[in-house]
């Protein structure tokens, strides 16, 4: 498959642009992220420091508050300290005092702010509901441990119920406990803003008690499903990190919590890995845009540099093609200006075709004296004298009456018939394979075999001589119709050994073929005389195509040079799809006559 060079300069120039871009793209965006990440943690664990700071301080403060007015109220529930403590705090509520013994929790001392009551339209009684809904645990505050719940009912005000140890006995055990009911907005200061990033608190539980969407505090959700809630409430840490996957939304967050472990609540902060990522996806996309965007124009500027380039080299292979084809006229310079490797190829192209077209002369004139088989092979190697042995088939042919048809025709007459004739001939000989050796006087010589040899020289070189016999029929018709004599020739084959070369010496010489084999067709020539025949072969070709030609015995001819009898045949056809096609014509058989150096045995 042809691929042009532009497609292949396009191709890996945008290939290694578009890998080197990608590859910078994404190790840039890589970095951006984790950074980005690295950072967000950072913010996240310093938002909920922040947060648990505040809450650690409300609830401190609360719980001082708390102490105060219970120890007041365990002294005098009437006293004007505790009055007034109770109706400063404007977030404080109610209170109760309870007494702890093997037997159950007695409730001993409760204040509440009637006005707020009755502005929530409840009754006092609403505080148990509460202590049974939420299932307080008192034993956690009798064992010295400070509570926080959410004390929010359907029904109800937003509270949150403070518990913690008040007084102990001698032995050390908690003997009573406060319980103080504070407004949960209190709690809900440090979670007012509102922003991506996501802040709560909730009691050791997971449930709320603050939420930056104050709506779910006041629900009592409970995050006890959250996987940031889950490390929190069973890991020691009192803070930490991580990323997760909440299984309500399927989003990645990444968060952080700080465990508050005097009041037992947990402050978190998260925020979805998606917002925070999201000016590295951005600054990514601008990445990728202005990366097409640059990849598009080099690809334009790539693709005109290219059309620089390979144009010319098109032409010229284009002009390499008329080359081929023979025409070496073409000047690849004329097109080819460019100033670089291209116009030193065209410059170089210009002299190759110079040398080609020299060599094409050469080759025409060698082609014109020794045939084109004769040529290639003597310009392929280097031309010495000598030669190789080679099994051939060998031609002669010769113009029956020429000396006396000279004798009454002008040179120029002659020269005129002998070309219309050859022009036949030679013709013939060349399409059927052969190689005319040259030309003796009007006879021919060819051979098959020599230079190169086909395992079917011989069948070849019979089929020419029989297209020579009709093709002189066609000849003669044209002489007769321009008042001129006929023409009848007489042909001879052989086949056998002889030296296929050159000789001569190093300043002249001749490529033929030589040896007995040559000698022996110019005496079969010779007989056709003496059969009055105008082909006749010897008993060696007859035996290697006999199936595939008609023969008839002509008889045997003593010659010159041989101690035995010649036997020679006669060629009438040739099969074709199994049957014998036969060829006759008015000149091919004449009359006896004498024949030199041939002798009827």
């Amino acid at each position: 498959m042809r691929i042009p060079i532009s497609f292949k300069l396009i191709f890996l120039t945008v290939s290694f642009l578009v890998v080197s871009t990608v590859l910078f793209i994404y190790v840039s965006s890589l970095e951006l992220t984790t950074t980005m990440v690295l950072r967000e943690e950072d913010a996240n664990k310093s938002q909920a420091k922040a947060r648990a700071n505040d809450v650690d301080n409300l609830l401190t403060s609360a719980k001082e508050r708390t102490e105060i007015n219970a120890a007041l109220l365990l002294k005098d529930q009437s006293s004007e300290d505790l009055k007034f403590n109770f109706e400063k705090d404007k977030s404080l509520v109610a209170l109760e005092i309870f007494l702890i013994s093997s037997t159950g929790n007695t409730l001993t001392q409760r204040k509440w702010k009637e006005e707020y009551f009755k502005e929530n339209k409840i009754e006092v009684t609403h505080l148990e509901q509460i202590l049974k809904n939420l299932n307080f645990p008192f034993l956690s505050v009798a064992q010295k441990k400070i509570e926080v719940r959410n004390a929010t009912l359907p029904k109800g005000p937003t509270l949150f119920v403070l518990g913690l140890p008040l007084m102990k006995d001698e032995n050390g055990s908690i003997t009573h406990i406060a319980l103080a009911y504070y407004k949960l907005s209190y709690l809900q200061k440090p979670f007012t803003e509102v922003s991506e990033r996501i802040y709560y608190l909730a009691d050791r539980q997971g449930t709320l008690l603050a939420h930056q969407l104050e709506d779910k505090a006041l629900a009592r959700l409970s995050f006890r499903t959250s996987p940031i809630m889950q490390q929190a409430m069973s890991g020691d840490l009192p803070e930490k990190q991580s990323s997760f996957e909440d299984p309500e939304d399927g989003e990645t967050y990444i968060g952080a919590f700080v465990k508050n472990l005097a009041f037992g609540v947990i402050v978190v902060s998260q925020i979805k890995q998606s917002i925070v990522l999201e000016p590295a996806k951005n600054v990514k996309r601008e990445a990728i845009k202005i990366a097409g965007y640059m990849i598009s124009v080099a690809l334009f500027l790539i693709f005109l540099f290219s059309m620089t380039l390979t144009s010319p080299i098109e032409r010229l292979a284009e002009m390499i093609q008329h080359v081929a084809r023979g025409n070496f006229d073409i000047k690849a310079r004329k097109f080819v200006r460019s100033k670089d490797e291209v116009g030193d190829l065209a410059i170089a192209f210009d002299k190759m075709t110079e040398g080609l077209k020299e060599r094409d002369k050469v080759k025409s004139l060698f082609s014109k004296f020794h045939g084109s088989s004769v040529a290639e092979d003597l310009l392929k190697n280097d031309i010495g004298v000598g030669g190789q042995n080679k099994e051939v088939t060998v031609f002669f042919s010769d113009i029956r009456g020429f000396t006396a048809f000279s004798e009454k025709r002008t040179p120029e007459e002659v020269v005129t018939m002998l070309n219309e004739y050859f022009e036949v001939m030679v013709g013939i000989i060349n399409r059927h394979g052969g190689v005319v050796d040259k030309f003796i006087g009007d006879a021919i010589m060819a051979v098959w075999g020599a230079p190169n040899a086909t395992d079917r020289d011989t069948q070849s070189a019979v089929r020419a001589c029989l297209e020579m016999r009709k093709a002189l029929v066609e000849l003669n018709q044209r002489r007769e119709s321009r008042g001129q004599p006929p023409i009848m020739i007489g042909m001879g084959l052989h086949s056998g050994r002889a030296i296929s070369g050159t000789i001569g010496s190093s300043e002249r010489m001749e490529y033929t073929v030589i040896g007995d084999t040559v000698n022996m067709t110019s005496r079969i020539e010779s007989s056709t005389k003496a059969f009055g025949a105008d082909l006749l072969v010897s008993e060696t070709v007859s035996e290697k195509v006999a199936e595939e030609f008609l023969f008839e015995e002509a008889g045997s001819a003593e010659v010159k040079g041989k101690s035995e009898p010649l036997k020679l045949f006669k060629v009438r056809g040739y099969k074709e799809h199994g049957q014998w096609v036969e060829i006759t014509t008015p000149f091919s058989d004449y009359e006896k006559s004498d024949a030199d150096k041939v002798k009827v045995a």
